[in-house]
């Protein structure tokens, strides 16, 4: 069974290391000014030609209140006017490039992520859905996985029956945790009857797909308090849960500086709320696909495991990994073939450059042979936990144990520990292992050792 885990204590605590989530390699740490618009557009010509589907995520930074823990790009604003003059300038983005792709190149997903999306009022989501559609060659039967994601206390059944008029099909709540002092805590009091009021309108309204997400290691969260937390959320029936571990990096997060550091649950309670929860969404007929991430056994990510066609990339676990990435929106992060490049990240500067009717790019990186390689070997490992030499020799062209023979004494320690089974065919990652899939990929990144951890969150 794909879904099988095996709780280790001991292997946790000694692989419990900081390191990156993988939603792409070379990571986003890697990115630098020397790649721009020209990479872009160069990258948005090849896509063309190879008529390769598309991807879309469009970033919406606007919330208005702030929620302690975040560490997205946002703007916190109760001035919903400031939405225009953003929206005018992601407009002309849609333009500039959709105006290099191919009418043909049918978008297979789009999301829709911040910020708050419903933020926007319900002219202005039609408005940027409508231009999306005149840009874009966006699928008009609900084939396609259109999603967004919804803040309860931004949403009501008429903001959820837009959604779905306009074509999007999947839903992504946050919920966090339930418990009052841990909402005051972090500054966002959310009741489960809202919560639960916007799930039954998707399902009223035939939304495909329900996803939770909640955090476990917030201040003055138990293994108690939080185990009732899930026993709820499991009561709602989402078809996907993301189960994230907080990290505290108030250094780098300012709003982070918020929250009282002596109210933060200890390691060992933090590994115990995060046991309780598999061992509850286990039972509830859940499967672990990963890195956080637990799915019902019908759902298309845990069909897609099973088959070995998971995908990974910057919108997470998907069944669409084969698409570009087009990123939309300040702050958004595009992965066209071997490039990965990100718009700015600051919002005036996003707006000026796209005012002076130039793209927004700012950083990025060309991938080249080693990180393709290493790519995919991370890819094979973090989504099916298992890796075939043979496919990557023969897809590179490389005598696998000859390109990473200065890995071998760390694989097999690895082996010997029990996180994974190591032959002269491949790499099986156990069940007390799975849960530290991240600290077996890491084994494979080239650039880790020259990067400062603290820029990451530990595996568990």
């Amino acid at each position: 069974m794909l879904d099988a885990i095996r709780w280790d204590t001991d292997l946790i605590r000694r692989y419990d290391l900081a390191g990156p989530r993988y939603t792409s390699y070379p990571t986003a740490v890697q990115f630098h000014s020397q790649v721009g618009t020209f990479d872009l557009l160069h990258a948005l010509r090849e896509s063309r030609k190879a008529l390769r589907p598309l991807s879309l995520y469009v970033h919406v930074p606007f919330c208005a209140n702030i929620c302690y823990y975040c560490a997205c790009n946002k703007v916190i604003t109760k001035d919903r006017g400031r939405a225009l003059p953003y929206l005018q300038r992601l407009e002309q983005e849609i333009q500039l490039i959709a105006c290099h792709l191919d009418p043909g190149q049918k978008v297979e997903q789009l999301h829709f992520g911040g910020g708050t999306p419903t933020f926007l009022s319900h002219d202005e989501l039609r408005q940027l859905m409508s231009h999306l559609r005149q840009h874009f060659n966006l699928l008009d039967d609900d084939s396609g996985d259109y999603g967004i994601e919804i803040d309860p206390r931004e949403a009501d059944w008429s903001t959820m029956g837009l959604l779905r008029e306009l074509g999007f099909n999947r839903v992504s709540i946050g919920l966090q945790d339930l418990d009052p002092a841990v909402q005051r805590a972090v500054n966002r009091l959310q009741s489960l009857e809202e919560t639960r009021a916007v799930i039954e309108a998707a399902r009223t309204l035939q939304f495909r797909s329900i996803n939770i997400d909640l955090i476990y290691g917030l201040p003055k969260q138990t293994p108690d308090n939080f185990a009732r937390t899930v026993e709820e959320v499991i009561n709602l029936q989402p078809d996907r849960l993301s189960v994230f571990n907080y990290a505290h990096l108030p250094e780098r997060f300012m709003p982070q500086r918020r929250i009282n550091s002596h109210e933060l649950p200890e390691p060992a309670e933090k590994l115990q709320m995060l046991q309780r929860t598999i061992e509850q969404l286990t039972a509830a007929g859940y499967r672990y696909i990963g890195m956080d991430h637990f799915a019902l056994p019908d759902d298309e990510l845990a069909i897609a495991q099973e088959e070995s066609t998971l995908q990974r990339n910057f919108q997470g676990y998907t069944t669409h990994g084969h698409c570009d990435l087009i990123g939309l929106g300040v702050s958004a992060i595009s992965q066209i073939g071997d490039l990965y490049c990100q718009n700015s990240s600051d919002l005036t500067q996003y707006q000026n450059l796209l005012g002076g009717a130039q793209l927004a790019t700012s950083r990025g990186l060309v991938c080249n042979q080693d990180d393709r390689i290493r790519r995919a070997v991370i890819q094979q490992l973090i989504c099916n936990f298992s890796l075939d030499f043979e496919a990557i020799e023969q897809q590179f062209n490389i005598d696998f144990r000859g390109y990473f023979g200065d890995l071998w004494p760390q694989l097999q320690t690895m082996a010997e520990d029990g996180l994974i089974t190591l032959s002269n065919e491949g790499i099986e990652v156990l069940p007390a292992g799975r849960l530290l899939v991240r600290s077996v990929c890491m084994v494979f990144d080239t650039y880790l050792e020259q990067q400062n951890r603290q820029r990451f969150s530990r595996v568990i």
